[in-house]
C-alpha cells in the first residue's frame, strides 16, 4: 500500500484569545493553547507577532522571547514543558 504523507509546514500564524493558530501549507490548521508555551503566554501581542517561519515552514521562531517551536513536534503533541524561564 502506498500512503502519501504531507510534511507539516507552517505558512501563517495567528493568535486568538488564548490560542495560537498555525496554518499549514496543505490547508490544515492547528489550534493550540498558549498555556502550552509559557514564553508565548507571557509575551505581549507585539512580541507574539514578531516571529519568523524558518526551514521552509518546519519551524517557528521568536528571537526576543527565545522561543522555538518545531511544527512536526507540535503535530505530535510535544510542547514546552519548562516553566517559561530562560534558565
Amino acid at each position: 500500500m502506498n500512503i502519501l504523507v504531507h510534511e507539516p509546514l507552517a505558512s501563517r500564524l495567528t493568535f486568538e484569545a488564548d490560542d495560537i493558530c498555525v496554518e499549514l501549507k496543505d490547508g490544515r490548521k492547528l489550534i493550540v493553547p498558549l498555556a502550552y508555551f509559557p514564553r508565548l503566554l507571557k509575551a505581549t501581542d507585539k512580541q507574539r507577532q514578531d516571529y519568523i517561519i524558518s526551514g521552509g515552514g518546519s519551524g517557528l521562531h521568536w528571537e526576543k522571547i527565545d522561543e522555538d517551536i518545531c511544527v512536526k513536534s507540535l503535530m505530535m503533541g510535544i510542547y514546552d514543558r519548562t516553566n517559561g524561564n530562560n534558565s
